[in-house]
């Protein structure tokens, strides 16, 4: 049986959980911490995923080997795929920020480094928010990525919507979808 390591909060971790559940292959979900996850990851980061012999150490890895094993393809289409790669460079940035506040109180005013990543944080946003993300054709990969960063965001109090009507709507759609619903974190 797979196993998943990770933790409930994580945008990363439920996107692979939620392409688990649609493709319903049986798993296990092992909910773990930094340290331990440093202790089994070469990489040291969430998701880590363990079939048999094969390791996984990369969301988008694991998301390309559950999608080729339940037969279907990861990410065919270059839009999507550019959402997916842009949601992935804003995440990055906010998740930069966050530990950096976090771990060691440090803050975008006493880094010209965090303030780059606040900006792109910013910037990114505002672009994702001129996106047409048409639900008609369903939630594809870059969708789906976009959405657990977005609620990801929300829930650790630290990116705000109301004034990105476009993302704010989209996440409500999203936020009706059944396997975003398993996944959502405690509150």
């Amino acid at each position: 049986m797979m196993k998943i390591y990770g933790n409930l909060t994580s945008p990363f971790v439920r996107h692979c959980r939620i392409v688990l559940l649609q493709s319903a292959f049986p798993y296990q979900f092992i909910e773990t911490d930094m340290i331990h996850i440093g202790q089994i990851s070469p990489i040291k980061k969430m998701p880590l995923l363990m079939d048999g012999d094969l390791t996984l150490t990369d969301s988008s890895s694991i998301l390309k080997y559950l999608h080729e094993k339940s037969g279907s393809p990861f990410m065919p289409d270059l839009r999507d795929f550019e959402l997916f790669n842009m949601t992935n460079t804003i995440m990055d940035a906010c998740v930069n920020l966050y530990v950096m506040k976090k771990m060691d109180n440090i803050t975008p005013e006493q880094s010209q480094y965090l303030k780059r990543q606040k900006t792109r944080v910013i910037s990114g946003l505002e672009a994702l928010n001129e996106i047409d993300l048409d639900m008609s054709l369903g939630l594809s990969d870059g969708k789906l990525r976009l959405a657990c960063f977005l609620d990801w965001g929300i829930y650790s109090d630290f990116i705000n919507l109301k004034k990105l009507n476009n993302l704010s709507r989209f996440l409500d759609l999203v936020r009706q979808n059944k396997f975003f619903i398993q996944t959502c974190p405690p509150m």
